[in-house]
């Protein structure tokens, strides 16, 4: 079995027996693509060993590679390794003794609501993509949803009536999100007067945001529009559609809202994810302490 034949294999397995998504599917088969673009020619996913795979570290290692990137390569091997096993083709894993580098926990950027409120001021409501970006920054804050939940949205998972939102989330999982009122307002009013009008690709008819070519807006679309906004509104942050997702925790959490609720409403699998949420607001406050009580001032 050569690479391309047990990366194919893998990828089968993947989305038939795993229902992984296809984000997470491609996000697998990066990572083997790295370890084949540097075994090919000299090994195969059947002889290459322990050693090999310390060298391809080193290797990723001198691309510049980061230790958050080389855990996930490692982990992406892993589960590699462990269909081969799985299927019988190999008999041991050369990854099983690997150690993951140590990644240092980053607590992510988050946006005020008064920033929030700034990047929405800084839209030129006299175009037509403003309605719809308003509706999106309005969702992404309302909702916490990811960028890919975002831009796959369906009509039919949208129910104002109720205050609802149906996604589908990392594993293909479902759920039903809460959407608050000024974001049902913004998406009516983009869908009554800018997607109405457009000519709609095929294939595309129950996206709710498109771009003006009326197809399913990219992820680095997302990305391009928010990054414009920061600028216009002089946020000096590294802010992305996730900062969103993670404000939207951040604030309900602050607010007193229960953890397991909030763990619901963004598709955690582990409560230790949303746990995040409270050392954040635990580092925010002692920041304000040091900040402005006497006696840790001038030390």
């Amino acid at each position: 079995m050569n690479w391309n034949q047990a990366i194919n294999s893998f990828k089968i397995y993947l989305q038939l027996e795993k229902s992984a998504s296809e984000n997470t599917v491609e996000s697998y088969l990066r990572d083997v693509g790295y370890l084949q673009h540097y075994a090919e020619g000299s090994f195969s996913p059947l002889t290459i060993e322990y050693k090999e795979i310390q060298n391809f570290l080193a290797w990723i290692t001198d691309l510049g590679l980061g230790a958050k990137t080389q855990a996930r390569i490692i982990s992406g091997l892993r589960s590699f390794f462990n269909f081969l096993i799985l299927e019988k083709v190999i008999i041991k894993s050369p990854v099983e003794l690997i150690e993951s580098p140590k990644i240092g926990k980053k607590l992510p950027d988050t946006l005020s609501y008064e920033e929030i409120v700034s990047l929405m001021d800084a839209l030129d409501m006299s175009k037509p993509e403003s309605t719809r970006n308003k509706a999106i920054i309005e969702t992404l804050y309302s909702c916490g949803l990811r960028v890919s939940e975002l831009v796959n949205l369906q009509l039919s998972s949208f129910y104002p009536e109720e205050g609802f939102v149906r996604v589908i989330g990392k594993g293909n999982k479902e759920r039903l999100v809460p959407i608050g009122s000024s974001a049902i307002k913004y998406i009516t009013i983009y869908l009554e007067s800018v997607r109405n009008h457009q000519d709609i690709k095929p294939g595309n008819e129950d996206i709710v945001f498109l771009n003006r070519r009326g197809a399913k807006l990219t992820r680095v679309m997302i990305f391009t529009i928010i990054k414009t906004l920061c600028k216009i509104a002089g946020i000096d942050k590294n802010i992305s559609p996730h900062t969103f997702r993670h404000s939207f925790a951040s604030h309900l959490v602050d607010a007193g809202a229960d953890l397991r609720a909030v763990q619901e409403m963004l598709g955690h699998v582990s409560i230790t994810t949303t746990e995040i949420y409270t050392h954040l607001n635990r580092d925010y406050l002692r920041s304000e302490i040091m900040s402005y009580h006497p006696s840790y001032q001038n030390k």
